[in-house]
Formats: C-alpha cells, structure tokens, sequence
C-alpha cells in the first residue's frame, strides 16, 4: 500500500464532488470551508459504517474489499487510469475488470492511421475479442478477405480457422482457449465470452481442450505456424500490447515468415547502458 499517492488520489477526487450535487449542504459550522465532500458526507452517500471513507483515504484500511473501491470510485466519476491507480495504491495490484464495462469498446480514431502504417499484419480487440480495427495485410490472413468480427470466436470454433492456424489442435488451441477461460474467470457476466464459451462447449474437438484448459500462457513473442492464404506455410511471431485509452484492449501485431520456423529468437532488446 503506498498511503501516501492513496491519500492525495482521493483527497483530490473528493475534493472535486461538492456535497449540492449530492443533495447535501455545506456545513455551517465557523472555520475554513473544505472544498468538496467530508469523509463522513462519502460515508453517509454509500451508506457506510463512520469512518470507513476516512480508514480508506488515510490509509488504515488494510485490504479495503472490492465494493468499497468500486463505490468510492464510481461516487468520484474516476477514469479508468485513475481506477487502475486506486488498486494499486490500496492493494499493490491490478484491478480484475475496468469500472466501466464499456471501457475498452472504442479507441481515437488515430489508431487506424498508425495500424496502416504498418507492414505486418495489426489488429486490436476490446476485451471481449470483438474486432475493434486492422489493417490491409491482417485482411490478407483470411480467404476471401473475409475478417471475423470476433477474434476469440473464429480461433476457437470456426472451421477456417483451422485450416489457416497451422496444427490448431496443439499449437493455437491450448494457447487460445486458456485465454478465453482465464477472461470469464475475470468476468463472468461477460455476454460476449459467455456465448463464445457456449459455442466451444458444443463443438466435439474445442470442448474437451477447453475443459483441460488450465495455465494461461502470454502470446507476446511466441512463435505459431500458419498457412497464409496468398503466401503459404511459414510462422508467425506475436506482439501483443494494450492502448492506454481503452483498458482491456489488445493491440496484436503478427510477424509473419515464410517457410521454416526461424532457429532460436530474437536478443531482447535493452536500454543503452543497461548491463543487467
């Protein structure tokens, strides 16, 4: 717990409600007037024992619980890097899920100027695999240029799919499907996945590697055949990453080499000076 950023987060945040938009008052009482809500007005809107706004924001509240995190968040019309700050100040990690469920379903317009200016085939999803932009040679993975509107889905249950992703039963399957498990762990209600998970279970070969399905492995740089519909056989080398303006997004950029797998990887790249 850093107490000391979790103080000033809220302190501010507070601060920035006044109590007439709450249907309070300020009070009367003589002295500086406290901008903002008091601790016990945010006790009184969530409907909290007294004092349990002031344990959070002061830092005795060890392992505050979820609810108390998202109430307080919500009341203070956090974003989401300032909900993703407020886990990691009171609890030293990430939180499961955005505050908002739509977070993560759009992105700047910009983002479909730089996907074309790259060469390799580039893609970005919201968090529930649903396509959010790609570029011309991503199109150029699919016969017939027809791209899925749902990555999670084609991997996992379409036919073509395993025509194109290259020994799909043992080398996409038990990196695929773990994902999509390890998302509905984080988010049960997720509509989306629930009828993803619905469709993998009634599919004979996707069912029982789902059901076995346990370690979640990160696809960022792995190496996985595929057969390009224009190039042929050869592999590809996976880039993952996460546009900060949509929590839960993941931009995939799909190195692909024709022919033989290429023999050992990449140096990591390092700072300049970095002798570790």
């Amino acid at each position: 717990m850093d107490k000391a950023a979790l103080r000033l987060l809220l302190s501010e945040r507070r601060a920035s409600i006044t109590p007439e938009s709450q249907g309070l008052s300020r009070p009367t009482r003589q002295g500086r007037r406290a901008r903002g809500l008091s601790q016990a007005q945010i006790d009184q809107i969530l409907h909290r024992a007294p004092d349990t706004y002031g344990r959070l924001e002061s830092g005795r509240y060890p392992n505050p619980p979820v609810d108390l995190l998202q109430d307080v968040a919500r009341l203070f019309r956090m974003n989401e890097q300032e909900w993703i700050a407020l886990w990691r100040y009171a609890l030293g990690q990430d939180p499961p899920r955005p505050l908002d469920f739509r977070s993560g379903a759009e992105l700047p317009g910009v983002w479909q100027e730089i996907l074309d200016g790259v060469r390799h085939p580039a893609y970005i999803n919201d968090r529930s695999w649903n396509l959010l932009a790609h570029n011309a040679p991503f199109e150029a993975l699919f016969p017939d240029r027809r791209v899925p509107a749902n990555t999670m889905r084609w991997m996992a249950v379409e036919p073509e799919a395993r025509t194109v992703l290259t020994d799909w039963e043992t080398a996409w399957a038990p990196v695929v499907l773990p994902q999509l498990r390890v998302a509905l762990a984080a988010d049960p209600s997720d509509k989306t996945l629930c009828a993803i998970e619905q469709d993998v279970l009634a599919d004979p070969v996707a069912a029982p590697l789902y059901e076995a399905a346990s370690a979640y492995t990160h696809l960022d740089g792995d190496e996985r055949p595929l057969h390009h519909p224009d190039l042929g056989r050869g592999w590809v080398t996976m880039c993952a990453a996460q546009p900060l303006a949509a929590p839960g997004s993941r931009l995939i950029v799909l190195a692909f080499h024709p022919g033989a797998r290429r023999r050992g990887r990449l140096p990591a790249l390092r700072a300049a000076g970095d002798g570790t």
